[in-house]
């Protein structure tokens, strides 16, 4: 199993992180399928170039696909995805990250951007984790370790041997 760079992270976590991604992807794991047509109502306060961008970004990660009749749907890529998803909310909400009370979607996305912090930040002899890092005092990063393994599982396995990760997961 090779490791990811911090830079493959970087990257990985700068694509997942987008709002209309984190949503739709959530949205569908929930309630189930969405018919295409259904988006704007489904994905509320979404710019639409975002929700376009969102769906681009879902079908070229291979996170979603039409079925005939009941409209989006998740691939096992994507019901993998709402996972990890769930697992950063849920430690952000179990150490009050970025704030006691926040929506999943910055759940999600403050949690993506802690892990793309870089390890030089990281402190063996604070009680938060990190120097450098004062909004997540409250925050152990030992137990970040099982979403951050998740997340690093997650790119390996669906990351296209074929291409560069760059390439993949900037489209």
């Amino acid at each position: 199993m090779t490791s990811l760079s911090q830079t493959d992270v970087r990257r990985s976590c700068t694509v997942l992180s987008s709002t209309g991604l984190i949503r739709l992807i959530t949205e569908i794991d929930d309630n189930g399928s969405i018919p295409t047509r259904a988006l704007t109502r489904t994905l509320t306060g979404i710019p639409a170039t975002q929700r376009r961008q969102a769906l681009i970004q879902a079908r070229t990660l291979g996170l979603v696909r039409n079925r005939h009749g009941a409209g989006l749907d998740l691939t096992p890529a994507g019901t993998e995805l709402a996972d990890i998803y769930d697992a950063m909310a849920r430690w952000a909400r179990h150490h009050s990250f970025p704030a006691p009370v926040c929506d999943f979607t910055s759940r999600v996305q403050h949690t993506l951007a802690l892990l793309t912090a870089p390890a030089a930040l990281v402190s063996e002899n604070t009680n938060d984790g990190f120097e450098a890092a004062p909004s997540v005092c409250a925050a152990s990063t030992g137990d970040l370790a099982g979403p951050r393994d998740l997340l690093h599982q997650w790119v390996r396995a669906h990351q296209n041997p074929d291409t560069d990760a760059d390439d993949e997961l900037a489209a």
